[in-house]
């Protein structure tokens, strides 16, 4: 059994009608439970009603990419959702000085209102007791994740992270860690040119990790360039498995256990 702990179910690409055989190829490939994020206020009751079905949970939050249309009120609004069983962290937010900033904002602003919404992410998830989910990105060097870590040094004593999507340096997953906090390992890992990361994964310790899709982005080899989804995770998994010479059995085993002390799952959604 295998946990896709980032996925987008209720993403544009994934048809309402196709979502039953996207679920049954995910269990089919050994991927039987999957944590869908919320990206803005207009798709939380998309991923809440995803979540009704068996062994699918959801994260809500505010994209960094989606700050500049989200309100001055967008954390109080996601408050409203955090005691909803089918929640289980604040995310996906986080800092992304990948993209241009949107028409009529300045690069600074942007970046300003993104750092803003994140540390009043990390505040509702203090409040409503939650772990959090963050993503960062750089066109080059590593000035989101250096912003956000220092956001979460702030909070580390009372909510824990994960560094999605993690491409970075062992010496970066060391910083992470030494919070409380984890890095989550997805398609990328799997690229030819992606060498840093797969030193980093074979530094870090079992239970110090999890494993994602970020469906339906960033599909692993020999997919790449197609439409993501969880079922493709068993690839992702199998080299990593290969990589730390452990078998996958026992990297499902460990991924999981983090997974359930990360998000606290219910024991009946394994």
């Amino acid at each position: 059994m295998l946990t896709d702990t980032h996925c987008h179910l209720a993403s544009h690409r994934f048809t309402p009608e196709e979502i039953p055989a996207v679920i049954e190829r995910a269990h089919a490939a050994g991927v039987t439970r999957m944590v869908t994020l919320v990206t803005s206020l207009g798709d939380v009751q998309a991923n809440l009603t995803l979540a009704q079905r068996p062994g699918i949970h959801a994260c809500i939050g505010i994209h960094p990419c989606d700050v500049h249309h989200a309100p001055d009120d967008a954390t109080t609004q996601l408050a409203a959702f955090t005691s909803d069983p089918r929640v289980c962290a604040i995310g996906e937010t986080g800092l992304d000085y990948y993209h241009a900033a949107p028409d009529g904002w300045e690069e600074a602003a942007f970046r300003q209102r993104q750092r803003c919404l994140l540390r009043q992410h990390f505040e509702l998830a203090a409040a409503a007791k939650l772990n959090i989910v963050i993503h960062t990105r750089d066109r080059s060097g590593d000035a989101s994740f250096e912003d956000a870590l220092a956001i979460y040094a702030q909070f580390h004593q009372v909510v824990r992270a994960i560094f999605h999507c993690f491409i970075g340096t062992w010496a970066n997953a060391e910083r992470v860690l030494a919070y409380g906090g984890l890095v989550s390992f997805g398609g990328v890992s799997t690229f030819k040119n992606a060498r840093e990361i797969r030193d980093t994964i074979a530094r870090c310790p079992a239970g110090s990790f999890l494993l994602e899709t970020d469906a339906p982005y960033l599909a692993p080899d020999p997919h790449r360039g197609q439409r993501n989804e969880p079922a493709l995770m068993r690839h992702t998994a199998e080299r990593l498995a290969t990589l730390r010479d452990e078998s996958l059995a026992a990297l499902a085993a460990h991924t999981n256990l983090a997974a359930n002390d990360f998000f606290r799952f219910p024991s009946a959604s394994i």
